[in-house]
């Protein structure tokens, strides 16, 4: 297999291609904002940081449950166990500094400001007039969200703040275990999930000893890991692995329109006529960026490898 670098692809399994990967993102992008909508109304029950030590815990136990990833510290270099490790402490990070600001801010609105830095991401991809037109559109409508109800003051707009940077390491630490030859990016996630359990646990660890007296709290708290980071997390793996992480960088745009939806449905947060002239110019956004194409060398593998599926 060739070495696969920042703007190369691991050629995915025959069983990943069936699927397209707009539809991996899709259910992602769904399931990253429903899962946190109902977080909220557990807050009622457990401590915010309390939820986010649940989330994880449930899905590190999940996810070790199925793929056992503590065999992928043994086949990688120590380059990739930094990685892993890096990831690990990143999950942590960003799923506190995410339950706290949705405690202070309207969903829609974290997830706008949490996309700012993602778009530095995707300008890196946007090599023509029609990507740029693409961006053009979606950063205003960003803007229109981004100004939308801050009654949580500066706490929940610092807070916003970190998670947003942290989703960004996110991205690059994910697409860099999708793309990483000989590593199935699912297990890498378990493998950065077991580290993000034990980080977690040392802001967060006292605060949810309460909900494991409380039947209600954990089976909730299940709920929430699985829809809010075992569903979306390996989603993301199998979308990053079939997609260039400018292009994902870019749909991931839509992630406020989605998270001001569920926010209306779930958590009752009705969007203002601001709001949702925002979520147009998001969406148009997306709809007019196209992928770069792959290197030559990386299409070539791409195209050899398929045709030995076919010829198989």
């Amino acid at each position: 297999m060739p070495m696969v670098g920042r703007g190369a692809f691991r050629d995915p399994s025959p069983g990943m291609r069936r699927v397209p990967p707009h539809a991996w993102f899709a259910v992602s992008a769904l399931f990253h904002y429903l899962g946190p909508a109902f977080a909220v109304l557990l807050f009622a029950r457990v401590d915010v940081l309390g939820v986010a030590w649940l989330r994880i815990a449930v899905a590190a136990v999940a996810l070790a449950a199925w793929r056992r990833p503590w065999r992928v510290a043994a086949r990688i270099d120590a380059a990739g166990r930094r990685l892993l490790l890096a990831w690990g402490v990143v999950l942590a990070a960003m799923n506190c500094c995410f339950y706290e600001a949705i405690d202070r801010l309207a969903l829609g609105t974290v997830a706008a400001v949490e996309f700012l830095p993602v778009v530095a991401l995707a300008c890196l991809g946007a090599r023509t007039p029609r990507n740029a037109l693409a961006l053009a559109l979606a950063v205003p409508g960003i803007y229109l969200l981004t100004g939308v109800h801050v009654a949580g003051g500066a706490a929940g707009l610092a807070f916003a703040a970190a998670n947003a940077a942290l989703f960004a390491a996110y991205i690059v630490l994910a697409d860099r275990a999708a793309k990483r030859p000989g590593l199935d990016g699912v297990d890498a996630l378990g493998a950065a999930m077991l580290v993000a359990a034990v980080a977690v646990t040392i802001p967060a660890g006292t605060s949810a000893l309460p909900a494991l007296g409380d039947p209600v709290a954990l089976a909730a708290g299940a709920g929430v890991g699985l829809s809010s980071s075992v569903i979306p997390y390996v989603c993301d793996q199998r979308a990053l692995a079939l997609l260039p992480r400018a292009t994902y960088s870019l749909m991931v745009s839509l992630l406020p329109a989605i998270a001001t939806v569920v926010g209306a449905v779930v958590l009752t947060q009705i969007p203002s006529v601001r709001e949702l002239a925002g979520i147009a110019l998001v969406v148009g956004g997306v709809a007019l960026h196209r992928a770069s194409e792959p290197p030559p060398a990386a299409a070539a593998g791409l195209s050899a490898s398929r045709a030995r599926t076919r010829s198989a």
